[in-house]
C-alpha cells in the first residue's frame, strides 16, 4: 500500500477556491451526514466544542468515504498533541491563535520528521500508516501534510508578512470573531476598521503566495471573500444551522 495524494492541499495549492463548513456537534453520525452534502472540506473542530481525540477519530472514520477532505483545528498549537492528530490520520490542521512567525516555524517544525522538524516517530502503531502498511509513509508524510495557521489579533496582522513567508506554512486564515474584538469591536466582523483590516490581510497573504482563508455565515459575504482571492472558505457552521432550523419549525407552528 502506497500514500495517497493530499488533493485537499494539491486543490489549496493550485488556487483553486474551496468551500466547507465549520462541524461542531461533536459526533461522528451528524458528521457524516455533512460529508454526503458535498462540501469541499468540512473542519472538525476541537477549539470551541466539546472534541477529544477519539471522538476525532470517530469523525475521521465516518469521513472516509466520501469526497469532503477532513481539516482538524485543535485547541491550541501544541506538539505533543499535533503529533496525536497527526498519527490517527490527521492531514489537514488549521492552528488556533498564532502571532509571531517563530511560533509559525515552531508549528512546521511540530508536524515533520527529523530532521527537518521533531514530530515524534511512531508510525507502526498509527492509523496514519495503516499500522506500518504504507510502505512510503516515513518519505512521504511531512509532503502530504497541509498546515495553515490561523491570525485573529492585532498583534498577528502586525506579524502577517513574517508568517506568510514562513516556509512549510501552506495557507493563513483570518479569524474574524476574535480579529474584531482584539480591534475593541467584540461581537462586530462587520465594523469598517474590522473590514479594512481583514481586506488588507487577503491582499498580504495573497502576495506571499499563500492561500488565504476566512469564515462567515453570510453567504454575500462568503462571495465577496471568494472574489477577493480567498480559497479556503467556511460558508457554514453545522450547529447554527441545525440551531436555527429548529427554531425556525417551532417558530413557524407556535404561530
Amino acid at each position: 500500500m502506497n500514500m495517497p495524494q493530499n488533493e485537499f492541499k494539491q486543490q489549496l495549492l493550485a488556487g483553486q477556491p474551496q468551500t466547507g463548513i465549520w462541524l461542531g456537534l461533536a459526533s461522528a453520525y451528524s458528521a457524516e451526514i455533512a460529508a454526503t452534502a458535498g462540501f469541499d472540506w468540512l473542519l472538525l473542530d476541537a477549539e470551541h466544542v466539546p472534541n477529544d481525540l477519539g471522538s476525532l477519530l470517530a469523525q475521521l472514520q465516518a469521513l472516509a468515504p466520501y469526497n469532503s477532505h477532513p481539516v482538524v483545528r485543535p485547541p491550541m498549537g501544541d506538539t505533543v498533541l499535533i503529533k496525536r492528530y497527526l498519527d490517527i490520520g490527521v492531514q489537514n490542521l488549521l492552528i488556533p491563535m498564532v502571532e509571531t512567525a517563530e511560533q509559525a516555524a515552531e508549528l512546521v517544525a511540530a508536524t515533520r520528521y527529523p530532521p527537518h522538524g521533531e514530530r515524534g516517530v511512531g508510525h507502526v502503531l498509527a492509523r496514519a500508516s495503516r499500522w506500518g502498511q504504507v510502505k512510503d509513509y516515513l518519505a512521504r508524510a511531512d509532503d502530504e501534510i497541509c498546515l495553515m495557521l490561523q491570525v485573529e489579533s492585532q498583534q498577528a496582522l502586525d506579524n502577517l508578512e513574517a508568517i506568510a513567508a514562513v516556509e512549510g506554512v501552506d495557507g493563513v486564515f483570518i479569524g474574524p470573531a476574535d480579529l474584531s474584538a482584539s480591534m475593541g469591536h467584540l461581537g462586530n466582523a462587520g465594523h469598517p476598521d474590522v473590514e479594512a483590516a481583514i481586506s488588507d490581510a487577503i491582499h498580504k497573504i495573497r502576495a506571499a503566495d499563500k492561500a488565504a482563508g476566512i469564515v462567515t455565515v453570510d453567504e454575500q459575504a462568503a462571495r465577496g471573500y471568494l472574489d477577493a482571492g480567498c480559497t479556503f472558505v467556511g460558508v457554514g457552521i453545522d450547529a447554527l444551522l441545525y440551531a436555527n432550523a429548529l427554531r425556525g419549525l417551532a417558530d413557524r407552528f407556535k404561530r
